[in-house]
């Protein structure tokens, strides 16, 4: 071979080396990469979500593993305050109660927002009685269901109820309240909301994410009220809004403040969203009685809680990663499950929060 080809040969191998140097470079940098875990615990509102998020982010970030477990808010709270987890989630935020036992600090950041729907069981008695007519969506007054839960209003045939929904043919049957045992931020907002519109509730029950009910059975978790349900004809409860969709649940349209019946859909509990400003200094609101003609009375932010410091470079590091993903890629979602996808303002100041995550 002429010394020409040769070197016309050597010139053409080089472009050749150099991808294959890049290949096993990359594959090098890949093997080093540590593998991270991470451990949340808290809320069953946002469950379902977190349990789409977690797959979908570990299929693009195999090195990232994120494992969540929904006990309710109070013990996620609980479990951050100790700390025996990386992170937390809770449907109240966070009070500065509990902010100041954590060394670490803390950061709460709202990461998705939904309704809380009240769902009943009328199908059952609907199918065996030709003379029971119930509506696809019951409306109830706000002073209905509040005496509901306080136990005043016992039937589902009661006269008050029949009045807001003319033409249907309510069952002679007791109405069984389904509430949540375990301390959760689904049971805060909603005594919250009773206790805005309602003196006697404020006085009697009062708001918290554990109070004392005056009627009916418990169930843990969003899932445990939603079985419940399910199982108890004349049953109502509690529950996130994806809980009552996916267990295709009837839920009850609810009288706004504006006096309009409001069935919960992405459009009525984005109506009230728009309402609720966030504080920069710590990303936490409630808004227990919207105001909005259109408005969903029971909506809430679900907020991630995170330490501010972390002993650990890289877990801060993958936990900030998943965050900045969760509010941008994650959102894709949210309406997909039944969720609320956070407002570009709400976004920017998220993202502005995350990087005050310090290792």
């Amino acid at each position: 071979m002429s010394a020409k080809l040769q070197s016309q040969g050597r010139v053409c191998l080089l472009p050749l080396i150099a991808i294959l140097l890049s290949i096993a470079s990359c594959t090098a940098e890949q093997k080093n990469i540590k593998r991270v875990s991470l451990v949340g615990t808290g809320a069953s509102f946002p469950a379902p979500l977190y349990e789409r998020w977690l797959s979908d982010y570990n299929q693009q970030n195999p090195n990232i593993e994120i494992n969540y477990q929904a006990i309710g808010s109070s013990a996620g709270v609980q479990q951050l305050i100790d700390g025996t987890v990386d992170f937390a989630a809770s449907d109240v935020g966070i009070t500065s109660e509990q902010a100041a036992k954590i060394k670490r600090g803390v950061i709460a950041l709202p990461i998705t927002a939904g309704s809380i729907v009240l769902a009943y069981n009328l199908k059952s008695v609907a199918q065996q009685s030709s003379q029971v007519n119930v509506p696809t969506a019951l409306r109830l007054p706000r002073q209905v269901y509040v005496d509901i839960f306080l136990g005043k209003i016992k039937n589902w045939n009661h006269p008050r109820i029949a009045a807001a929904n003319p033409g249907a043919s309510l069952p002679d049957l007791p109405i069984q309240v389904v509430y949540r045992t375990d301390g959760s931020g689904t049971t805060s907002v909603l005594t919250k909301h009773l206790s805005t519109i309602s003196p006697e509730w404020k006085s009697k029950v009062g708001a918290g994410k554990s109070v004392v009910w005056r009627v009916g059975i418990g169930g843990k978790g969003n899932e445990g009220v939603t079985a419940l349900i399910q199982q108890i004809p004349g049953a109502i409860g509690y529950v996130e809004y994806i809980y009552a969709k996916q267990n295709k649940l009837s839920v009850a349209a609810l009288e706004n403040k504006s006096g309009n019946y409001i069935i919960p859909t992405p459009e009525s509990v984005a109506q009230t969203l728009e309402a609720v400003e966030l504080p920069d200094d710590n990303l936490i609101a409630f808004i227990p009685d919207p105001t909005g003609a259109q408005s969903y009375p029971i909506v809430t932010y679900s907020w991630l809680l995170t330490y501010h410091q972390y002993p650990n470079r890289v877990k801060a590091q993958a936990l900030k990663n998943f965050v900045n993903w969760a509010v941008i890629d994650g959102q894709k979602s949210s309406l997909e499950l039944g969720y609320i996808p956070l407002s570009k303002k709400v976004v920017l100041q998220v993202q502005s929060a995350v990087k005050k995550i310090a290792e």
